[in-house]
């Protein structure tokens, strides 16, 4: 039966560690993704939270092309991609659509559609296309999306997402362990 899913980018498509490289140049850090515990990195750097976000919005589209593809998820994507429909639902703002679907033909992924809504809350979103199933990296979102969509959520693991999560978001490893999950609830 075919469904539809609704697929953060950053941190679940692309690897968590995308940003790292960007921030240890930038900052003159020299950290790895076991050292982000949290997801708001501006603990990370020596600037304010207004001079981070600065920093943010002018290196995006820099970041966001040079964005490796988390490890297993281009042939999963494409396996799904077959019989499902898939939405990427994304935090970027829509400013970055361009580079966003440019990013997507580069790496050979195809997509129903992608929405950038400028905002991590993707409830909305979530609801608006009626999703069936969501992949994401953020620990709040996932909660958030599950508990109002009533729709299983898996989470991908990183060292910024470790709180507890509820029945119904599921935690997973890898793409290859999301796919195990995803084909045992398809069936």
């Amino acid at each position: 039966m075919k469904k539809r899913f609704g697929i953060d980018i950053d941190g679940t498509v692309t690897c968590p560690s995308s940003m790292i490289p960007y921030l240890n140049k930038a900052f003159n850090l020299n950290i790895t993704l076991d050292d982000i515990k949290q997801y708001d990195l501006t603990p990370l750097v020596d600037i304010s939270e207004k001079e981070f976000a600065k920093w943010f919005k002018e290196n995006e589209p820099v970041i966001y092309r040079g964005s490796p593809l988390a490890e297993g998820a281009k042939g999963i994507l494409t396996k799904w991609r077959q019989v499902h429909e898939l939405y990427f639902i994304s935090a970027r703002g829509s400013h970055l659509q361009q580079i966003t679907e440019e990013w997507f033909l580069e790496n050979a992924l195809e997509f129903d559609h992608i929405e950038l809504i400028g905002t991590h809350d993707k409830i909305q979103a979530a609801k608006k296309f009626e999703v069936d199933i969501f992949l994401e990296d953020k620990h709040d979102n996932a909660v958030m999306i599950h508990e109002a969509c009533k729709i299983p959520v898996i989470l991908f693991d990183t060292p910024y997402n470790q709180d507890p999560v509820p029945n119904g978001v599921i935690r997973v490893s890898s793409w290859q362990e999301a796919y195990k999950w995803v084909d045992n609830w398809l069936k």
